[in-house]
């Protein structure tokens, strides 16, 4: 998922103005106007960066004057000390610009750090780490873009992205065989998955042949018996409380992805700082 430039300027000036950012009393009163100020951001510990386009356009929407140096890209493997980037510009503008910049990198690159945790401990399984709807409002598309740079894989963007059966949904069509009919029988090109909570379901949804089916809330081993029912040509997720402790044993029972909510709802931020300097 790649946000659209406009999208990435609505939330730019939803937050600058949520902080009140062109009002900055504190940094009217201290500052002289007109004074210049050399900024510096620097990694505090180590992840991966994410944020930069969201960061680049506060700095510009704060002043279009401010010049940017940017030493690190998205996806950047990042380690502490080392510096993601300078700037140069009016020093109210700066320290204006400051925190929103900061929330959008340190909370995107903590997404992208725990995705890329996730995808490290389970390499050598072929296995993928895929992100669900567990977003914060209004982030999605910037919370899934730094799921990518972490090395993870988008799931359904959306409702009307594609057809993810569960229980609710079961329970109003009155089978897994029945949910299934209906929702091929929408047509379209949208892709279907089925939630199974046991090895009876799975049976059913084997039969009923959805494009995905979804181990949710199994042990380890009940995973492993339930990649055995399903044939090879329907693709096969395991979800439901997998950590990254435990992430390696789910990912070994060969299922083709683990869908991991944490990595989007729970994901600490990144530690990052920004040091404004009075230019000489």
């Amino acid at each position: 998922m790649t946000p659209n430039t406009s999208h990435f300027q609505a939330l730019v000036t939803a937050a600058l103005s949520e902080d009140a950012a062109d009002h900055d009393i504190t940094g009217d009163a201290t500052i002289s106007a007109g004074q210049t100020g050399h900024a510096v951001t620097t990694a505090k510990e180590t992840g991966v960066l994410s944020g930069v386009k969201a960061a680049s356009m506060v700095f510009e929407a704060a002043d279009v004057g401010i010049v940017q140096q940017w030493q690190c890209v998205d996806g950047a493997a990042l380690k502490a000390g080392e510096t993601v980037c300078e700037l140069k510009g009016d020093m109210r503008a700066l320290l204006a610009a400051e925190r929103t910049a900061l929330n959008f990198l340190q909370h995107l690159s903590g997404i992208a750090s725990l995705t890329r945790q996730f995808v490290e401990a389970v390499a050598d399984t072929g296995c993928a780490i895929v992100d669900t709807r567990k977003t914060t409002p209004g982030l999605r598309a910037l919370e899934k873009q730094a799921v990518l740079h972490g090395g993870g894989v988008n799931h359904r963007m959306d409702l009307a992205s594609g057809m993810l059966i569960k229980e609710n949904h079961i329970e109003a069509a009155g089978s897994i065989t029945k949910a299934v009919a209906a929702c091929r029988a929408q047509g379209g090109k949208a892709w279907i998955e089925v939630e199974c909570e046991n090895l009876e379901e799975v049976a059913e949804a084997v039969v009923a042949r959805p494009d995905i089916i979804l181990l949710d809330n199994m042990s380890v081993e009940e995973v492993g018996r339930a990649r055995d029912l399903v044939p090879g040509n329907i693709i096969v997720e395991a979800s439901g409380g997998i950590t990254l402790d435990i992430a390696h044993a789910y990912a070994g029972t060969g299922v083709d992805r683990l869908a991991v909510g944490e990595i989007t709802h729970s994901a600490p931020a990144l530690d990052l700082s920004m040091r404004v300097m009075r230019a000489a």
